[in-house]
C-alpha cells in the first residue's frame, strides 16, 4: 500500500477544499442543496480518488482514479466560475482556491504523465 498522505498533491487536494468550504459560506441558503453541495462534493472528491486510486494494485487502475480527481478539479473550476457570472460569490482577493486549483490541476497531469512511462527493464 502507497501512503496517500505523503503525497503533495493529496496535501494541495486537502487544501483546496478547506478554500471551497470557506467560499461557499458565501452562498445563500437555497443553495445549500445545490451550488454549495455540489462544489463541496467535488473538492472532497479530488483527495479522496486520490486516496482510493493509492489502494489498487496496478498502475492503469490507480490512473484511473486520478483522472477521476482531475475530472473533479475541472468540475469545481467551473462551477466557481458559475457562481461567479451569476453573482452568487464575490472571489475575495485572499481567496486562494483558483490558484489551489489550478496547482493541483498541474500535478495531477505531471503525477498521471509519470505513472504513464514505460518501466525500464531491471536485468
Amino acid at each position: 500500500m502507497k501512503n496517500y498522505k505523503e503525497l503533495k498533491v493529496w496535501q494541495r487536494g486537502l487544501e483546496v477544499v478547506a478554500a471551497t468550504y470557506e467560499l461557499v459560506r458565501q452562498l445563500p441558503r437555497e443553495e445549500t442543496y445545490g451550488l454549495r453541495s455540489q462544489m463541496t462534493r467535488a473538492a472532497v472528491s479530488i483527495s479522496s480518488n486520490i486516496a482510493e486510486g493509492s489502494s489498487r494494485s496496478s498502475e492503469k487502475e490507480y490512473r484511473h482514479f486520478l483522472e477521476i480527481a482531475l475530472g473533479s478539479c475541472f468540475e469545481l473550476d467551473t462551477q466557481l466560475m458559475v457562481a461567479i457570472k451569476v453573482g452568487l460569490i464575490t472571489l475575495p482577493p485572499e481567496s486562494q482556491l483558483p490558484d489551489l486549483l489550478e496547482e493541483e490541476i498541474k500535478m495531477l497531469h505531471g503525477f498521471i504523465a509519470r505513472l504513464s512511462l514505460p518501466k525500464a527493464n531491471s536485468a
